[in-house]
């Protein structure tokens, strides 16, 4: 775990949560602050804080996430569309600096769309 992660400590079985999914590359739980009806997490295993920081291995992860993302929405309840975000740094409002993608659903997308 870095630097008292909340993230790392999830992963480790230390804090628990319930796992949607799991791989070798990354877990999905829900948000415990939901913003939509369906507010899940696709956390990597490996720590890094930023985009920028991502070695060949964790691009190479992120593509493989994206991919599991939209495997697993239907089961998610998804099926009728979803939203991604990736918070980067402070002035985005990331609040946990382990680089994690949000999954919103479950409802209609009230806030303008970009």
């Amino acid at each position: 775990m870095k630097n008292n992660c909340v993230f790392c400590a999830i992963e480790a079985g230390e804090i628990p949560s319930e796992r949607y999914y799991e791989d070798e590359r990354m877990i999905i739980i829900k948000d415990i602050e939901p913003k939509a009806k369906l507010h899940y997490l696709a956390i990597p295993k490996r720590h890094y804080k930023l985009l920028d920081e991502m070695t060949e291995a964790d691009r190479e992860d992120l593509g493989k996430i994206l991919q599991t993302i939209a495997a697993e929405a239907e089961k998610l309840g998804l099926g009728g569309g979803y939203r991604l975000v990736i918070n980067q740094g402070d002035d985005a409002g990331q609040t946990v600096f382990h680089l994690h993608i949000h999954i919103l659903g479950g409802q209609k997308m009230e806030f303008e769309q970009l």
